[in-house]
């Protein structure tokens, strides 16, 4: 696939996983990794996620987009993308920053794996408690 010289980058982060979204102007066409997007999230319920912003904005067939992502799972995944092709639109055109903003595409999910904590079998579970 061939794109121009010419586009928009955000860096979208969710839990581990972080992405660098390139918009370029062109017809819609999406590829994560060098593979097209239906092939990289089998499951909808991600693909629909990401394309959040997109739908929300209605620029879904204004550009297509380039995507490095690493780290962390799927969904974790999906989640970056999406705050990454939030804040290339908020750089290709200023004006959808309140749509983005009121959806809550550019709050980043701080939400992270919490520790394991010493005497614990996992950060908050202990192990069984035997009075006698």
């Amino acid at each position: 696939m061939e794109f121009s010289s010419r586009y928009y980058e955000g860096v979208g982060r969710r839990k581990v996983a972080t992405a660098r979204v390139r918009l370029y102007p062109g017809k819609g066409i999406i590829v994560v990794n060098d593979r097209p997007i239906e092939d990289y999230f089998p499951r909808k319920r991600d693909l629909l996620h990401l394309l959040e912003p997109l739908k929300a904005t209605g620029t879904m067939a204004k550009f297509d987009i380039s995507v490095k992502v690493k780290g962390g799972g799927i969904s974790g995944q999906a989640g970056a993308i999406r705050h990454g092709i939030a804040r290339a639109l908020v750089k290709a055109d200023p004006n959808l920053r309140r749509i983005l903003r009121k959806g809550g595409f550019l709050t980043r999910d701080p939400r992270v794996k919490e520790r394991k904590k010493p005497g614990l079998k996992r950060a908050r579970k202990a192990p069984q408690y035997c009075k006698r």
